[in-house]
């Protein structure tokens, strides 16, 4: 497996893959945003950054797959998913165990040269509390769901990384 890994971080396709289900994701937090009228706390707005970070490995994996440049989409795969993870299990911690002493912020934080919410505020604008339950589907909410999601995302991004230090398979001249 770890042979076959190391291959496919090797060549576009995967990390097309990656960028594109990130994408997905993305465009289905938008529809819940625009279409559905769900309002995005600051949590759900620095977790899509985290899918952004997680689209953009798999763009910069996806530039020049067999050079040391892949060893970079990497780790931003596996900071960006860490990082991920991190937000929506403390934004399911908020929800499962509201209190008046943990909250989120009321307005996002981005740092000065960097003001997406300035730039982009249709994506990157908070509205909603991070404490609210909006939306559930087969008796998850949407941070349990990102829960998962990550999770599954920092797994394959950790084998990936181990696979990297395997020797990939040799293709004999008959393809066999």
């Amino acid at each position: 497996m770890l042979q076959y890994l190391n291959g496919c971080s090797r060549g576009r396709g995967a990390w097309i893959l990656l960028a594109v289900t990130a994408l997905i994701l993305e465009l289905v937090a938008l529809y819940f945003q625009h279409v559905m009228l769900l309002k995005p706390c600051v949590l759900c707005i620095y977790e899509r950054c985290a899918l952004f970070g997680i689209m953009g490995a798999g763009i910069v994996g996806a530039i020049a797959p067999k050079t040391p440049l892949r060893f970079v989409a990497i780790l931003l795969w596996i900071y960006s998913t860490y990082e991920g993870l991190m937000l929506a299990w403390k934004h399911t911690m908020i929800q499962l165990h509201p209190s008046p002493f943990v909250t989120c912020d009321f307005f996002v934080s981005f740092p000065s040269w960097l003001p997406l919410d300035k730039w982009a505020p249709a994506i990157f604008s908070a509205s909603g509390d991070c404490s609210v339950r909006q939306w559930e589907f087969l008796t998850l909410e949407m941070p349990q769901w990102l829960v998962g999601i990550f999770a599954a995302y920092l797994v394959v991004a950790v084998l990936v990384l181990i696979a990297q230090f395997v020797k990939p398979k040799r293709r004999d001249l008959f393809g066999r």
